[in-house]
């Protein structure tokens, strides 16, 4: 895949413009490390990647290759096509913020997704309404017979990737997640590396 290798440093955030068309390869450079993930229409930021319309789109948890990605209004925005890990990701979890971490018993100002993202979109001149829920790339959250969940390592390698197609004119917004309270990320954030190709 062309293109030039990109750093979305640990603990911080990095939005992209996305053509109609190009592919986003989405690199979990050490294994152990979560990517929340949205994508925002670029013409109109109200409408973006919505798990909870995906879920009902594709009649999963957790999309596979193939699989599209939908918005808030039931378009496909992108199209995962390639995944080189397990496929283990997470579609049920919102993006860490402020009150998570507060309610984690964090008394200092926490790094989270949830700012990563308006400061990512903010470096491009940016801002959306909302935090929506993003696609949180490797994240293992298993889905317990008795209907609770577990937060996990991830189960991917190094050097996994996953591909993303854009299905609209968008921006891809990633955070190298900085949650180290439960052990998502082995309680160890590292960086994540991403390429766009035609």
């Amino acid at each position: 895949m062309s293109g030039e290798l990109y750093t979305v440093p640990a603990r911080c955030g990095c939005a992209v413009r996305l053509r109609k068309g190009q592919i986003i390869r989405i690199i979990n450079t050490p294994g152990s490390q979560v990517c929340d993930t949205w994508l925002f229409n670029s013409d109109d930021l109200s409408e973006f990647s919505s798990m909870e319309h995906t879920r009902a789109y594709i009649d999963k948890i957790i999309p596979k290759e193939g699989d599209a990605l939908v918005t808030n209004q039931r378009r496909p925005i992108g199209t995962l096509l390639t995944d080189t890990s397990p496929g283990i990701h997470d579609t049920l979890i919102a993006a860490c913020d402020l009150h998570r971490y507060t309610n984690l018993g964090v008394t200092e100002y926490h790094d989270s997704c949830a700012d990563n993202m308006r400061l990512a979109l903010n470096a491009i001149g940016l801002r959306a309404r909302e935090v929506p829920q993003p696609l949180n790339l490797w994240m293992n959250i298993p889905v317990n017979a008795d209907n609770s969940i577990s937060w996990l390592p991830t189960v991917s390698k190094a050097g996994d990737y996953v591909e993303i197609r854009a299905e609209l004119d968008c921006i891809v917004v990633m955070s190298a997640c900085p949650q180290d309270i439960v052990p998502i990320n082995s309680c160890d954030p590292q960086p994540v590396h991403f390429y766009v190709a035609d």
